[in-house]
């Protein structure tokens, strides 16, 4: 005997516009993430534009000031240092057999000149998609800069846009969670992003002393795997020894000694001193979270994640 299951006429609709908001949301996820952007933007520098308003600097002038020189770092640094980092990195990948062969010899029957050189037009392609897709879109980018000027510009501007939906107990504590992951995103950006310039830089100089080959490359390598807990600053030793110890072992030797102690500083010095405002997430989920952002949304997942995971993470704790 089967069993007769019925569908209500309200379930149906439900579904349909179920489906269709999806798909809405699919449309304009390049809004939405312009928006998520501009969300975290204005989390790091709203601090700032708030203590030249209280100086007496107008709030319009200030915000207007902070986001153009934001701009003007990021287009500089773009400009002016990835070009050279590209191409120190597209020089260590074509003569990564060589340098392996000649710190370790025993692996020379593993690798000729055409092992990793045959991939090198697609991990060449690969560096500059995101940059140049991203950049490529000029709405994108005056969006997103647009969203963050007028979010700073407004001091209360997330708590009209509450009134306007929420009233009572479910505004106030809607408004208080907002509050509590703006700060908490805002505080862990400003010190990822001065941890990461921090150790990308003492990198550099001591690479550079060392007289260690593509030390710029290797530098931001350090400073870009900051974000990654744990395991972020191991890795990024790695191709560090590989390329010191090609020209001899004892400088590999004393490449390792130099992350170390950069390590060394990090954590019991630049770490303290640098976050000790800010409130992160803990060092597992950060790992989750990247993969997961990584997996979903490749390398803008991967910027996503660890603050829509801080968001997420805010609302639990916030809600028990």
């Amino acid at each position: 005997m089967t069993q007769r299951i019925e569908i209500s006429y309200k379930t149906i609709v439900f579904a349909v516009f179920f489906v269709l908001f999806l798909f809405l949301i699919w449309t304009i996820r390049g809004l939405i993430f312009a928006l998520l952007l501009a969300f975290i933007f204005m989390s790091a520098l709203k601090p700032i534009v708030g203590k030249m308003a209280r100086s007496g600097v107008p709030r319009g002038l200030a915000a207007f000031g902070v986001v153009i020189s934001a701009v003007i770092t990021l287009v500089a640094f773009i400009a002016f240092l990835i070009p050279p980092i590209v191409a120190e990195m597209v020089a260590f990948i074509t003569n990564l057999p060589v340098l392996l062969t000649d710190s370790f010899p025993f692996l020379t029957p593993y690798f000729n000149s055409s092992t990793l050189t045959q991939f090198l037009p697609d991990i060449t392609q690969n560096a500059f998609r995101f940059v140049t897709g991203v950049f490529s879109n000029i709405l994108f980018v005056i969006s997103t800069f647009f969203f963050s000027f007028y979010f700073l510009l407004d001091e209360n501007f997330f708590e009209k846009l509450l009134g306007q939906f929420l009233e009572g107990k479910r505004y106030k504590k809607t408004l208080e969670i907002m509050e509590a992951a703006e700060k908490r995103m805002g505080a862990w950006l400003r010190g990822e992003l001065i941890l990461m310039t921090t150790i990308g830089v003492l990198t550099y100089i001591g690479l550079f002393f060392l007289n260690v080959p593509f030390a710029l490359s290797l530098a931001f390598i350090a400073g870009l795997l900051e974000v990654v807990p744990i395991i972020g600053p191991i890795l990024s030793a790695v191709p560090a020894f590989i390329v010191a110890a090609s020209s001899s072992m004892w400088l590999g030797i004393g490449t390792l000694v130099m992350y170390l102690i950069v390590q060394q500083l990090e954590n019991n010095v630049i770490v303290p001193y640098v976050m000790n405002r800010a409130v992160g997430i803990h060092p597992v989920l950060t790992l989750i979270a990247l993969s997961i952002g990584g997996e979903l949304g490749g390398i803008a997942g991967a910027i996503l994640a660890v603050p829509v995971a801080l968001i997420i993470e805010t609302i639990i704790t916030r809600q028990t």
